[in-house]
């Protein structure tokens, strides 16, 4: 079940994107089992990198027992937004997030038993040594049990100029992946949306990032100091031949046109 704040107020577009984009509930479940699997214990600390809006870090405090996160990003605005509709809806448990307005890369202190950059958030790194910078920054800031859950997407349909359109409640979500470069793995994508009564909102947000491969993420986190990192891979509805959203690790992906995986990284 998705997040349903759509009727409070249909043409904002943080709450277009949280409907359409996010599934909070489903992650932190996820992230839950993977802490459990990877280190024997349930998490309690939670830091959401590049939060926008922090509604994983809000529903981290709702779902996980005596849980606490904190959330980053750069955009003083989004993160007011995220204060007054997602921090606000905790009421008394509001006081265990904490929103920092900050650059990722300048984040210490707080211990996290678990890190996460997820909706490719951490994209915006085009460089390898850039990205190392930001992997070994969330290393040195995870607790000494901690771990670090990014997410990824790739397949060939990722490489391609194409606009896929996914209706909902009241609204069409459209994701546009506007040009890909070959040569430097840069694409730049944008997320436009079309209301029930036509009215169209055009490049709501808009992602200037590098397509980064599972392999090659694999290899800066090991250089950033991580022992370890598996990958969790979605499993296969067996009638539709789509997604199932179980995801489960895995040393073999299929050969989808298109995917979305988990890394988990352990400190």
């Amino acid at each position: 079940m998705r997040n349903r704040v759509l009727k409070k107020k249909p043409r904002d577009r943080f709450v277009l994107y949280q409907e359409s984009v996010q599934n909070s509930e489903f992650e932190v479940g996820l992230f839950k089992r993977i802490y459990k699997k990877m280190r024997g214990k349930p998490p309690v600390r939670f830091r959401e990198d590049f939060c926008g809006t922090a509604l994983l870090a809000c529903e981290w405090v709702r779902r996980i027992k005596n849980g606490v996160a904190q959330a980053v990003d750069i955009d003083a605005p989004t993160l007011a937004w995220g204060r007054e509709h997602n921090v606000a809806a905790l009421g008394d448990r509001a006081d265990r997030v904490e929103l920092v307005n900050d650059d990722v890369l300048e984040v210490r202190g707080f211990g996290p038993d678990v890190v996460a950059a997820v909706n490719f958030s951490y994209f915006v790194f085009k460089t390898r040594g850039k990205l190392l910078d930001y992997f070994r920054s969330v290393h040195e800031s995870l607790a000494e049990d901690g771990v670090f859950i990014v997410d990824l997407y790739g397949g060939p349909e990722a490489q391609i100029r194409q606009e896929e359109k996914t209706k909902y409640d009241g609204f069409t979500y459209i994701w546009d992946q506007d040009r890909y470069n070959p040569i430097t793995g840069e694409t730049l994508c944008h997320i436009h949306f079309r209301l029930a009564d036509g009215t169209k909102m055009r490049k709501a947000f808009t992602y200037d990032w590098r397509l980064w491969t599972i392999p090659e993420l694999r290899e800066i986190l090991e250089e950033a100091g991580f022992r370890r990192s598996v990958v969790y891979w979605e499993g296969t509805d067996k009638k539709t031949g789509e997604g199932n959203s179980v995801y489960r690790i895995s040393d073999k992906g299929d050969s989808a046109q298109s995917w979305v995986a988990y890394v988990a990284a352990a400190k």
